[in-house]
Order: structure tokens, then C-alpha cells, then sequence
């Protein structure tokens, strides 16, 4: 029979390891160099790990790295984590900019002879969660909001009642980062259905 194991034996299992991982670009530190956003990655590694950051970005690191390259192969590299670079920074101007063009439509609709919906659209566009400013929506006015798909096929918020001025009032005070003159307010009649 075999003997029952005593506590001086420590596990024969390995033991799980923990390994972080970037909050940019979501892959572990190591691997940031082929996501594109290399800069923001480091700088977030700076901040949050600094002992890692030193481990992988301190001068020695990236000599030792280099130094097993050729001299072809450096210059790709330099050539390629340049390109990055530069398409990262473009992305980042093209989202910047159409964020700033984006328009909020804040729209009243008829629906019967004396009932209105609000619409809202091109929220989205602003980073914003269409279901969690619809729920806000619902509690601020109390009333009736969802999120609903339109025919363009694109998403926008219905409020019901007539809440345009309101909501816009509303969308200007709550969310700084859009800008008032990109907020419009349109009044539109919806057609009879066809019986």
C-alpha cells in the first residue's frame, strides 16, 4: 500500500499564473507591439505596472531585442512600428472628427391625431449606449422609451409623448462632450397606414 501524503509535500500540480493584460489594446504587455497602438499601450503600462513597463521598455530591453535583429530587419521594423504609428494617429483624428460632425436628431412625430412620439438618433455616434440613455430617458420624463431599429437600418430612441424641447434641453445639460450646435430638433408628420 502506498503511504498517505504528509504535509512537507507540496503540490505536484502547477500553479496558475496570472498574467496581465493591456488596457488599451487588450492583449498581454508583451504582444502590444503588434496592435497599433503601441504609445497608448506603454503609457498605460507606465501608469499601471511600472515594474512590468521597466521590465519591457527600459533601454537594455529594447538594445538586447534590437541587437538579435539584421540590419535589413531593423529597418522593417522601424519602417512597420512607424506605419503603425501613423495609421493609429489617422484613426484616431478620422473617430475625433466624426464625432464632432455627428448630429443628434431630435425628431416629433405624429402618431394619431393628438399623440406624438420623440425620436432621437445619432447618439451612438458620440460613444453613448442607446438601451442606458433610453433607461435614463424612461426615468427622467417618466415615460414609455426603447430603442428601435430604423428603416435606413440604423438605431434611434423613442420617447413617448411630445418631449423635443425637453430631451434637447436635457441631451445639452447632461452630455457635454456633444456639442449644442450638433443637437437639432425636427418636427415631422408620419403618414396615414394604408388600410
Amino acid at each position: 500500500m502506498s503511504d498517505p501524503p504528509t504535509e512537507d509535500s507540496g503540490p505536484n500540480e502547477a500553479q496558475a499564473r496570472h498574467v496581465v493584460y493591456c488596457g488599451v489594446c487588450t492583449l498581454p504587455p508583451e504582444y502590444c507591439e503588434f496592435g497599433g497602438t503601441t504609445q497608448k499601450c506603454e503609457d498605460w503600462l507606465k501608469e499601471h505596472h511600472p515594474d512590468l513597463h521597466a521590465q519591457l521598455y527600459s533601454e537594455e530591453a529594447i538594445a538586447s531585442t534590437l541587437a538579435t535583429l539584421s540590419v535589413d530587419a531593423r529597418k522593417r521594423a522601424e519602417k512597420d512600428s512607424s506605419k503603425k504609428a501613423a495609421k493609429a494617429s489617422a484613426a484616431e483624428a478620422r473617430l475625433l472628427e466624426q464625432k464632432q460632425n455627428a448630429k443628434v436628431l431630435i425628431k416629433r412625430v405624429e402618431r394619431n391625431k393628438r399623440k406624438y412620439v420623440t425620436a432621437v438618433s445619432g447618439l451612438e455616434a458620440h460613444g453613448l449606449e442607446l438601451k442606458k440613455v433610453a433607461k435614463e430617458f424612461g426615468k427622467k420624463f417618466a415615460c414609455g422609451s426603447s430603442v428601435t431599429k430604423t428603416p435606413s437600418g440604423g438605431e434611434e430612441i423613442v420617447v413617448q409623448g411630445d418631449l423635443s424641447d425637453e430631451i434637447y434641453d436635457w441631451v445639452v445639460e447632461t452630455y457635454k462632450d456633444i456639442p449644442e450646435e450638433n443637437v437639432d430638433c425636427i418636427e415631422d408628420k408620419k403618414k396615414k397606414a394604408a388600410g
